[in-house]
């Protein structure tokens, strides 16, 4: 009797095998080029995967940037209106020295947001003009990058402004301006990214189904081999008795 096997009769083991682990293809021997085909296609997911955890990453900086410049936008705003109400020669050098101080208090607040602003250890707004964060963002190691805004009151051009002094709203119309297009370009590439990890996410899935399509089991059809298998055991079995029956009937018309 052949093919005999500590789970079955005559059941291949790779069939048990396919069955148990629910993959078809686990071994070279058992589909050389699908075994090709579903590790390209596991490089592609682990690299669309950790390049989306990369974006997902440089998201949630963009956010915390986003978050810390909207609060500036506020202080630079108020300080405006201080610097409006400053501009009031009816005011005295006393009046114009309280304007002043709630001035150098919102000053220091948007100095310590800026240099508190961070991901992961990383400065976000307290960084020199043009700094370029950049990353891989899928299987192919594509670079993406990203900039903010360099926030400090000196990148702003506001450390010095005092309303008891001469004093320009152009300087602080400026510090505005930076702030409000480093927010525009904070929210182009939060959608960029956003946009890139839907893409990569769609992509991911697809070739996962084509790997389930190539290596995955499909019982169905390996109970079908596994009852043929069987039903030849058993005809292979049937067989070999007949041959015994008629060796001992020979044996037995030999003597009488």
């Amino acid at each position: 009797m052949s093919g005999v096997n500590g789970i079955g009769i005559g059941a291949p083991g790779y069939v048990y095998s396919a069955m148990s682990s629910g993959s078809k293809v686990q071994t070279a021997a058992q589909g050389a080029s699908e075994m090709a085909i579903l590790q390209e296609e596991q490089r592609q997911i682990g690299g669309l995967n950790a390049g989306t955890e990369n974006m997902k990453s440089a998201t949630a900086a963009l956010n915390i940037a986003d978050g810390a410049t909207d609060q500036i936008t506020d202080s630079l705003q108020r300080i405006r209106e201080l610097a409006v109400q400053a501009s009031n020669g009816l005011l005295t050098d006393e009046d114009k020295s309280y304007i002043q101080e709630e001035i150098n208090g919102l000053k220091q607040g948007i100095a310590d947001i800026a240099d508190r602003t961070n991901y992961n250890g990383v400065p976000l707004l307290d960084n020199e003009d043009g700094k370029i964060f950049k990353l891989a963002s899928d299987a192919n190691g594509t670079e993406r990058s990203f900039g903010t805004v360099n926030a400090t009151v000196e990148a702003l051009g506001i450390a010095d402004f005092d309303v008891t002094k001469d004093f320009d709203l152009k300087t602080i119309d400026d510090a505005i301006s930076t702030i409000n297009k480093g927010r525009a370009s904070i929210g182009a590439s939060t959608n960029s990214f956003e946009a890139a990890i839907r893409s990569n996410d769609v992509i991911a899935y697809n070739t996962t189904s084509a790997m389930s399509r190539t290596g995955d089991t499909d019982y169905g059809d390996y109970i079908q081999k596994l009852k043929k298998q069987q039903t030849l055991n058993d005809v292979e079995i049937l067989m070999q008795r007949r041959r015994m029956e008629d060796e001992e009937r020979k044996k037995t018309s030999l003597f009488e």
